[in-house]
């Protein structure tokens, strides 16, 4: 009993000892420092002709240029405009604001689309996959204002969360007027702002192949006059003759004139080719296989998951727990070049000495950090599992008590 009053009492003198707030924003403990990642920076080949003005290839994961030209110019994109009006219904359905069975109501401005369409008439209902079908396959003008509309409210306010998301994925040579690319005044992008949209709907989004890569389908208009079928036929001609094509999208005006936005997928590696202003249809889908065979004959990616890592919990100050276990953030992927072997890439998993609560689970505790032979090439955050709030007073009482009992019984 003289031991536990002994402890009751330092106790107390130690918490008139301490402020009565303690302040201060995250602080790690024993960071280690690293050196700035080597940027991946690709052997381009730029002796491949093409007759396109404008055009880009890119590597998904990484998002590495392998071949550039004129993939800044600012130029009418057409209907691979659609591409970001896709990315913003699955973002729509990922948060949970529209989902796949919803029923969508055809405005008047909708079916007053024109150009490629469905056909679809004021006060018709569909459903939002049967939308995204039609906009994926047929490059339907009315069924992407349709989409439009049921997710913003109005084009307008639509066409505005598009400019507000291109200007977050850094698409700098971009505005967009419409949600579907029927030419208009200050409407254009570029090459590698069509890449970097593309690259963030496949690489997040990979169900959209699902869509992209039907070659025929249908779908049933339901109206006062009764029902019909009515057929879609993909206008992207790759997906029936190149290896690993998973989308994306075509689009063509007078002005545009033939544009192409072509994604595949190969020992799993993506590739988004971009093809701008060609002349014709069969210039832009030759030029965009050229782009993604040399992509796909002198490049490999690596990628490492770290499923299998086992990490040692890392020490916690001050917090309710003495511990924390940590996450890895995300995947690593590495570009390599024809001649590199992944087998000359090496990781250093270092861990921080300790660190101090309150944690989130946005937290860094450590990093992996990965090497190609002695060149630093990339690191991923471990993350804490957990949040850990900073131990008060009576946590501390707690902790003490049961090291007490611990030790005495």
């Amino acid at each position: 009993m003289k031991k536990l009053i002994s402890l009751l009492l330092s106790f107390i003198f130690l918490v008139l000892l301490i402020p009565n707030t303690i302040k201060g924003a995250q602080v790690k403990l024993t960071k280690p420092e690293f050196e700035d990642v080597i940027p991946v920076i690709a052997k381009v080949d730029n002796s491949i002709n093409l007759e396109s003005p404008s055009a880009v290839l890119i590597e998904g994961s990484t998002g590495t240029i392998l071949f550039e030209k004129n993939k800044d110019e600012k130029l009418k994109p057409a209907s691979i405009t659609k591409i970001m009006t896709l990315l913003l219904i699955y973002e729509a359905l990922e948060a949970g604001q529209i989902n796949m069975m919803d029923d969508v109501t055809v405005s008047e401005h909708a079916a007053s689309m024109g150009g490629s369409q469905v056909y679809l008439e004021p006060n018709e209902v569909q459903n939002v996959e049967t939308m995204i079908k039609c906009i994926s396959i047929a490059s339907a003008n009315d069924a992407s204002v349709a989409m439009a509309e049921h997710i913003g409210g109005s084009e307008e306010e639509f066409v505005a969360r598009m400019n507000e998301r291109a200007k977050e994925l850094g698409m700098n040579n971009t505005n967009f007027v419409n949600c579907c690319g029927l030419d208009a005044d200050n409407h254009y992008s570029s090459a590698y702002d069509v890449a970097i949209m593309s690259r963030e709907l496949i690489t997040r989004f990979p169900e959209i192949s699902n869509y992209a890569t039907i070659w025929m389908d249908t779908f049933v208009h339901t109206t006062r006059k009764g029902r019909t079928e009515f057929g879609l036929t993909n206008t992207n001609k790759l997906i029936r003759s190149y290896k690993g094509i998973t989308g994306l999208k075509t689009g063509s005006t007078s002005v545009a004139k033939y544009c192409l936005s072509a994604t595949a997928r190969r020992n799993d590696m993506d590739l988004i080719a971009v093809i701008l202003a060609a002349p014709d249809t069969k210039t832009r889908f030759a030029e965009a296989a050229k782009l993604l065979n040399y992509g796909f004959a002198n490049y490999s990616i690596f990628v490492d998951d770290n499923k299998d890592l086992s990490l040692e919990p890392v020490a916690v100050v001050k917090g309710v727990k003495e511990s924390v276990n940590g996450k890895i953030a995300r995947d690593f992927s590495y570009l390599c070049s024809k001649g590199e072997s992944s087998e000359n890439i090496r990781k250093e998993i270092v861990l921080y000495d300790e660190v101090k609560a309150p944690l989130t689970t946005e937290d860094k505790i450590g990093d992996i950090i990965y090497y190609y032979d002695n060149k630093k090439i990339g690191s991923v955050d471990i993350l804490a599992s957990e949040d850990i709030r900073q131990a008060g007073y009576l946590d501390c009482f707690i902790k003490s008590l049961k090291k007490y009992f611990v030790i005495y019984h």
